[in-house]
Parts: C-alpha cells; structure tokens; sequence
C-alpha cells in the first residue's frame, strides 16, 4: 500500500492510499476554498458527566447532493471536488465541517456557570473514501479492498493516537438516509476524540469490575467464548473472526464481529486476521442486505482501546446495527431510549441470529 499526503486548497490533508506501487498523486486543489472553521466547543453536562461538542457550523455542510455533484467522488476536467485525482483506491482527508479539529482559534464566545466548563474540541475529523465509484456499497467491495480499508484505518489510529490531546479514536462507517447519511458516496469517518466516549467508559468499568471479581479474567473474551460455544446466536465464523448477534442486543438487527486473538486495537491485528475479516464481514453485509431485499441502513463502528488509559481491559470488536426492524418499519428511539437509555428490542436476539443465518448471502 502506497501513501502519499498532499493538501487541498484550504490547507486541510488529503491521504492517497493505493494498491498499486506505480501510482502518481501529484494533482492540485484548484478550488477557492474558504479558511477552515475555527475548533468547535466542548461543553461538560456536570449532571452526567459527559462531554457535548457544538460545531455550529456543520449546519450548512452538504447535504444529499446529486451523483452529479457527489464531492465525495474524482475530479473531473469540468467539475472538482474534495478529491483532487480522477480516479483513486483509498482517500482520507481531514473532514471540511469538522465536530473535533486543531485550529489555532476556537469559538470562546459565552460565559458558562462555573459547573458548565467549556473548553477547545481539540481533535481531528476525518473522511475515509472506500472507493471511487459512487454506485458502489462496501459490500460490494473485494475482500482485497477490505484488507485496503482495514489498513488505512490501522494507519490512521496509529497516526491520530500520536496527537497530545486525543484520548480515544472511533472509526465507523454511517449507510443510509435512514441512519442520518448526507453523502450517498460510500465513505466512512474517524473521530480522534478528546476525551473517552460514554459508552467506552462503561464498558471498561464493567470490564474491571469482571476482572475483580474473577481474579482477573477478561469481560470480552469470556463473553466471546460463552457465544462461541453456546452457537445460537453466532452468523458467521472463520479460523480467526466470529460474528454473533449479542444476547443482550439493544437494535432489531445488532452483530458484534471479534477476533478470537485477543488485540487491543486495530494496529494490533495480524496480517493473517486482517485477510481473514473481509471475507467474513461481507459475508455478514450480504446476509442484512438479503434480509428484506433492500439495502439495510446501518452504523458500523469500531471499538478500540483508549489511547492511554484501560488498554489491558480493552478488547477490538466491530459492532454493526440496525434501526430497520422489518419492511417498511424502523426502530425509532423514542421516551424509553432516548431520554433514559433503556432500550427495548422488538425481535429477539436469537430470533434475529436465525434470521440472519438463513438470509441470502449471494
């Protein structure tokens, strides 16, 4: 894999990643771009201990253009985007409306109670293009674009968790007016956050908790083993990956995809689990999408270690949902989820698992 780094017209980095050693990047940005947005707020909810960040300006980011005027696919004699190639493999580029990023300036422009600290959303945003064509979905992808993919976001995790003030970095992949998708192209994205994520969080505190009360042992790998050898709920498997819908699965149509090495990270995936996860996540792609006959909407995201705190608790997997409960019918998070988090699920875990197994996979 070839990578060569380039800029855009507003300053901003541009990734090429290519299969082919030979490759040329040496095109030019001819766009008049306004100066990128100044770093978004980061707002503490004293009342849960969370982190908000307020990026006013992603309100006037591109939404659901055209194919024709698709920023996300090559540039054209006649029409430039956000690639400034005519054709490419992999591109990565720092996002133009950005919700983490590490401008100079930020926007300090209230007083909040002192309970309300306000601080820089120092981080990083960035967009990862699959592949050139628009028409495309990642599971129509080869598995040898997978291992490209995989690749790339390796990369990027080693290079992001180098910033000083990222604690934690998240890549995940959005597909589907449904789900909330502003761009048809398919595309994934990376946030290198400041801090950790809710949901990190609790995990680990149960993780740790496991681990005392067990002398130690792992949350992740014996919740994997109990799955693994249990089998109800398990899709898919190979030599050294396994899909399984969790027994407590919040989503219509939830699977969680885990090496059986145990690896903190993505970085720490050997070569031989990353050729083996194409095939089988495709495989998983193929069987939602045979599901109902229609493209099923979905957030495909990535859990990974912190960058610095509760890596031996840390466990990589791949969490893939669905708000799509059945035809024509979608899970909407209403009173119980959204203003309590309590989620309750409309299919049963098992059922949801059986249903996958025997969906169409060609």
């Amino acid at each position: 894999m070839k990578r060569t780094a380039t800029r855009l017209a507003d300053s901003r980095e541009l990734i090429y990643y290519d299969e082919r050693d030979d490759a040329v990047r040496d095109a030019v940005d001819r766009r008049e771009l306004p100066p990128p947005p100044a770093t978004p707020q980061l707002r503490h909810d004293p009342l849960t201990d969370e982190w908000v960040a307020v990026a006013a300006h992603r309100q006037s980011r591109t939404f659901l253009p055209p194919a024709n005027e698709c920023p996300l696919c090559p540039s054209t004699p006649d029409r430039l985007t956000e690639i400034p190639d005519t054709d490419y493999d992999v591109v990565v580029f720092e996002n133009r409306f950005p919700s983490f990023s590490q401008r100079d300036a930020w926007l300090d422009i209230v007083t909040l109670p002192a309970l309300n600290p306000i601080r820089a959303a120092q981080g990083r945003c960035e967009v990862v293009c699959f592949t050139a064509d628009h028409d495309a979905s990642f599971a129509t992808l080869t598995p040898g674009r997978v291992r490209t993919v995989l690749d790339v976001l390796a990369d990027r995790t080693a290079t992001l968790a180098t910033i000083p003030e990222v604690e934690q970095v998240f890549c995940f992949e959005n597909r589907g007016i449904e789900i909330g998708v502003t761009l048809h192209h398919p595309h994934g994205q990376i946030y290198a956050y400041p801090f950790l994520a809710p949901r990190t969080r609790a995990m680990l505190a149960a993780a740790r908790a496991h681990a005392d009360r067990t002398g130690g042992r792992h949350l992740f790998a014996d919740v994997l083993a109990a799955e693994r050898s249990a089998g109800e709920r398990v899709v898919v498997s190979n030599e050294h990956w396994t899909a399984f819908v969790p027994a407590a699965a919040r989503w219509p149509f939830e699977v969680i995809v885990a090496p059986h090495r145990p690896a903190a990270d993505l970085p720490s995936l050997t070569d031989e689990e990353r050729d083996a996860f194409g095939p089988l996540y495709l495989e998983v792609l193929r069987r939602l999408d045979g599901l109902f006959g229609v493209p099923m909407p979905y957030v495909s995201a990535w859990h990974q270690a912190p960058v610095r705190t509760g890596r031996d608790l840390s466990y990589l997997h791949l969490q893939l949902f669905s708000i799509r409960r059945a035809p024509g019918k979608l899970k909407y998070l209403a009173g119980s989820e959204s203003a309590m988090g309590v989620f309750v699920n409309d299919i049963a875990p098992e059922h949801a698992a059986r249903l996958l197994r025997e969906a169409d996979a060609t």
